[in-house]
């Protein structure tokens, strides 16, 4: 069973930024892509960022240009870098990794943003 271990979330006031650690248990390039997806309450999760074992990287265009994901092969850890937060980033964010159909979730962090 694969797991994966999540941190970095917090409070950050309005403008502030946080950076998401995701590590698996097992090496990052034995995944198609990983991900990071968020969920508001009442809401069903929707995808942040996505990287592909080839490195391509896909955003939401809600994100794009203040959160970038990455990976460090040498940590085995995938990241989402998030700057400019602003309160409607609130949620609880998710790491997924996916390997042709199977898909593995994280535990969650969440990330507030408040003044």
């Amino acid at each position: 069973q694969v797991q994966l271990a999540e941190s970095g979330g917090g409070l950050v006031q309005p403008g502030g930024s946080l950076r998401l650690s995701c590590r698996p248990s097992e090496s990052i390039f034995d995944f198609n892509h990983m991900a990071w997806y968020r969920r508001t309450p009442g809401q069903e999760r929707d995808l942040v960022a996505k990287m592909t074992v080839g490195g391509t990287t896909h955003y939401a265009d809600s994100v794009k240009g203040r959160f970038t994901i990455s990976r460090d092969n040498a940590k085995n850890t995938v990241y989402l870098e998030m700057n400019n937060l602003e309160q409607e980033n609130t949620a609880v964010y998710y790491c997924l990794a996916n390997r042709l159909y199977r898909n593995w979730w994280g535990q969650g962090t969440q990330v507030t943003v408040s003044p």
